[in-house]
Order: structure tokens, then C-alpha cells, then sequence
């Protein structure tokens, strides 16, 4: 793609930034600060002399000098050419001269945001209201000041997320069908949803467990979970768990000593707000396999066994549809376009975002928005739920994710939407809130009670309690779990309310067959 367009051009930006690198090659490190690339200059002698600069530095040069520079283009003569033709070394000492490094980040933003204009112009992109261009001078000077004072107040991602803002306004209202169509009976409707149901109940696809599944139906297109915990319960493994759950198609069974078929493949996206690859390698290997993830960890297996399940694991998630993506920083712009980019490169219709939290990026793009007003932590935690359901709605899919705990969980009786870190409006959009608990004392006094009656396989060691459940069958209620932390297991075994009442609940078994049919 050409994005040549000389009327996105700042040439003066364009030499001082070359200037600053002639003076710190260093800025040239590729540690993810900076980025360049050869679309950044349009002008011939810019282009050489940045890259002869570019290119000795990756290749290990750190002190570049002027004789470093014409060596370097002595091998190329279309190079030497321009070089020399545009004044060559004393061009070189000038711009080095005139450049001030301590306003590189104003040259280097304006470059970037420069070449995204052109990128978006050269696919048609009408992006004349974002910088002055050759036209505006027969206009009127204060069509250039005020054009140049808007580009000047908004970064690269504020250009990007207005064009898109475009674009997506374009679709809504010539390529997407929003007719209103008034108030219908009722009755009108009901032999359509009703052949529906009988076709596709309304369920959704597995999650690990399957009290879980009883309760909450399975993972609904359009739906919005939350599974909380406190540090070190087990939010991002029991996440790992059910992305693996529906997007590999086979699992080891511990029970049946085997692997067994799990059903058709999904396209599945995990967004790690703080775990790295690595961590969910691991953690969905040690799933998968039913091998502790320490010994995987280690590489100290107990058998050969054990290895060979790792192995086969691992070969799993290679023709698996599990797509994960890093954001340590983000905003709800970054989360949203996340989810539409997996959406169109690979089909995705689940997402697990092992964390809601706020973050500086969140607190800058909220503030903006609000003409800088400063909002509570839980205003902008409530307005990061309200985004991801509207993303649930809008493209139809499912959303899990997950938040910290306040001081309250230790000790409260009704584990509800109250002991949410920052902000119990989190749970006001969600169509399912669950929390993982530890067992406390009391609960253990309780179901040394209980236990015996149910004769139960095992003993649970951890409780997930239901606060919330949209259409769901239980509410305020328990189940008990046994968690297996090191392979990212957890059993449902019992469900009582919360009062310690034993519930009735069945196991429900969600099978997804070859035609992607539940």
C-alpha cells in the first residue's frame, strides 16, 4: 500500500527527528518505545540518510559517525547519489546542529501521526479535517491555525479512534439494518422462539464444570460473566480452564485414565491483562494433560507417562483456535478493538479477560471523555462493565472476566456484589456473578454436618458462590469445589444455599458435536 500523500507532510519534524537519532542512535532500540519504519519520510535525502542510520545501528554500530555513514552508502549508488546531491556532509552536520533532543517526543509524535493520515488516505479515508493541507491556504488563515492547533492536541490513538469512530458511524447507518419497527404483540413472536428452542436451546458452550454449567447454562453468546476471587484462589486459572474447554477437543480424564473427545473446536480469545504466555502455556498444558503445571514448570516429571501426556498436550494447542493477546495497559478502546480485530481475522465468539481493573490508560481516556473531570475508581470500574456488556450485545458473544476482592470476603455471610474491589456496581451489567471463596472454619464446622448424608467422592476445598444469574436455575447459593490448582481443575461436588441447605442441582453434561450443534 502507497501512503505517499505529500499533503500529510511536516518536513521541518521530519529533519529534526533525524537530527535527534544522529545525535542518540539509541533512540533507534527496538524496546518498544519507539517505532519506525521507512513510511515515516517522504523526502528522498531523509530516507537515505535515516537509513544508513537505522541500519548501522542494527547492526551494531553505537557511536555513528559521518565517515560511518558515507562508507555505508559508498556500496549503494542510487543512495550516494541523492546523498551528494543534497549538500551530503554539511547537510548532515546541520540537521544534527539544529536538532534539540529534549523535543524529540513532539517531532517523533507528529512524524507517526503524519503517517497514519496518509495511511488512511491512501484507502480512501477522508482525513482532511485533521491537519492543514495545500487547499486550506485559498480558504482563509484561520482554517490553517485552527486545523494545525487540533492535529497539535490529539495523539496518534486519538486520530485512530476518531477515523474508526467514522467508519463505524458509515456502517451503522447504510450497512447495518436499524429500522424501528414499533411495539408488536407478543403472541406474534412466540412460534418463532419456540421452534427456536426446540432447534438450539437456549445454552451455551461448555464450561469446565459442570454444577457450573447446570447453573449458568454454559457460556450464552451475548452474555457477561464475572468470576471473582481473591489473590491466589484461582480467577485466571479457572479462566485458562474454560477457554481450553472450548477450544481444544480433547482432555485427559483422570476418571477414565484416557484422552476423551471434547466436542468441535472454537475460536477462542484470552486477554492477559497480567499474566504472560508463558504463564498461560503452562497453565493450559497442565489443564489439558492433567499433570501438575510444577512438574511442567521443573521438567521433572514422576513418569514417562506423565511426559508423553504433557507432549500430547502441547501438540493439542497447537491445532487449537485458542488466541491469547497481552494488554498490561489498556483502555476500553484498546479492549474493544482487540476483540473486533480477533473477530474478523479469526471468527472468535468467546472471550475471557482474566481481569477488570483500572489502569492509567483507562484514567486518560475516561478523563478525556469527561472533559477532565476526575471520576471515583468505582465510577470507572462500573463503566468498564457497562462497555463489556455493550460489546456482549452488539456482536453477540460471550464475555467472561474477573475482579479482586475487598477486605469484606473473609468474613461476610452473604458473598454478594458488596465484596467486589472498587466497586459493587461491576455486577449491575453481568448477567452471572460468581465468587471463589476458601473455606473458612465455619464452613468446615458446618459440613462435618452435612457431609455425611450426601456421601460425597470427596471432600471440597473451596466454594464458588452464585450472588447473581440471569435466567440461571440457583441463586444465592454454594457450589462446593474440590480445586486441584496445580492442573487448573475444578469439580463442582455439591450446591447448597447459602444458609448451608443442601439444593438439588443435576450436573449438566454440554456436548458440542462435528456440525458445531450443543
Amino acid at each position: 500500500m502507497s501512503i505517499k500523500n505529500s499533503d500529510y507532510r511536516d518536513n521541518d519534524a521530519a529533519l529534526h527527528l533525524i537530527g535527534c537519532i544522529l545525535k542518540k542512535p539509541s533512540l533507534l532500540e527496538n524496546d518498544g518505545i519507539y517505532f519506525f519504519n521507512e513510511e515515516d519520510f517522504l523526502n528522498d535525502m531523509h530516507k537515505v540518510v535515516f537509513g544508513a542510520v537505522y541500519n548501522l545501528y542494527q547492526t551494531g554500530a553505537q557511536n555513528i559517525t559521518l565517515q560511518a555513514i558515507e562508507n555505508y552508502l559508498e556500496s549503494k549508488p542510487k543512495s550516494k547519489a541523492i546523498y551528494d546531491a543534497n549538500g551530503g556532509a554539511q547537510w548532515v552536520e546541520n540537521v544534527k546542529e539544529q536538532s534539540e533532543l529534549l523535543n524529540f517526543d513532539h517531532y517523533y509524535n507528529t512524524i507517526k501521526k503524519l503517517t497514519l493520515l496518509r495511511a488512511y488516505d491512501a484507502i480512501g479515508v477522508d482525513v482532511s479535517k485533521f491537519y492543514p493541507i495545500p487547499s486550506d491556504i485559498l480558504d482563509s488563515s484561520d482554517i490553517v491555525e485552527e486545523k494545525r492547533k487540533y492535529f497539535e492536541s490529539l495523539t496518534v490513538d486519538d486520530i485512530a479512534n476518531e477515523i474508526e469512530i467514522m467508519i463505524e458511524n458509515v456502517r451503522a447507518h447504510y450497512a447495518e439494518e436499524n429500522v424501528y419497527e414499533g411495539a408488536v404483540l407478543l403472541g406474534d413472536k412466540v412460534s418463532d422462539i419456540l421452534a427456536s428452542l426446540e432447534k438450539l436451546p437456549d445454552v451455551g458452550l461448555p464450561l469446565h464444570d459442570q454444577f457450573t454449567n447446570a447453573a449458568v447454562r454454559g457460556a450464552r453468546l451475548g452474555k457477561f460473566y464475572i468470576r471473582s476471587a481473591a489473590t491466589g484462589i484461582g480467577k485466571s486459572r479457572s479462566m485458562v480452564a474454560d477457554a481450553c474447554q472450548m477450544a481444544c477437543s480433547e482432555i485427559y480424564s483422570t476418571t477414565h485414565g484416557k484422552w476423551i473427545k471434547n466436542g468441535k473446536k472454537q475460536p477462542v480469545l484470552f486477554i492477559s491483562t497480567e499474566q504472560d504466555i508463558q504463564e498461560i502455556t503452562t497453565m493450559a498444558l497442565a489443564f489439558l494433560s492433567a499433570v501438575n503445571e510444577e512438574h511442567i514448570l521443573r521438567n521433572e516429571y514422576y513418569s514417562t507417562e506423565e511426559l508423553e501426556r504433557v507432549q500430547y498436550a502441547a501438540k493439542l494447542l497447537q491445532s487449537s483456535p485458542l488466541y491469547v493477546e497481552e494488554l498490561p495497559d489498556f483502555n476500553m478502546k484498546d479492549i474493544e478493538n482487540t476483540i473486533k480485530r480477533n473477530l474478523r481475522q479469526h471468527a472468535i465468539q468467546y472471550v475471557f479477560l482474566d481481569y477488570i481493573h483500572s489502569s492509567m490508560k483507562i484514567l486518560e481516556e475516561i478523563s478525556r471523555r469527561s472533559a477532565g473531570m476526575r471520576l471515583r475508581e468505582d465510577n470507572v470500574l462500573f463503566m468498564i462493565s457497562v462497555s463489556l456488556k455493550d460489546i456482549c450485545t452488539k456482536f453477540n458473544i460471550f464475555i467472561m472476566s474477573a475482579t479482586q476482592l475487598n477486605a469484606d470476603y473473609q468474613t461476610s455471610d452473604t458473598p454478594d456484589q458488596n465484596l467486589l474491589r472498587g466497586a459493587k456496581a461491576i455486577a449491575d451489567k453481568v448477567d452471572a456473578g460468581m465468587i471463589l471463596l476458601e473455606l473458612t472454619d465455619n464452613d468446615r464446622e458446618k459440613l462435618s454436618q452435612l457431609t455425611p448424608s450426601l456421601e460425597l467422592s470427596r471432600e471440597p476445598n473451596i466454594k464458588m458462590s452464585i450472588y447473581k444469574n440471569r435466567g440461571g436455575e440457583c441463586n444465592k447459593c454454594y457450589i462446593w469445589m474440590y480445586a486441584d490448582k496445580g492442573t487448573c481443575r475444578f469439580e463442582g461436588i455439591f450446591v447448597t444455599d447459602w444458609k448451608y441447605n443442601p439444593i438439588t442441582l443435576t450436573p449438566l453434561t454440554i456436548e458440542v458435536d462435528d456440525n458445531n450443534e450443543l
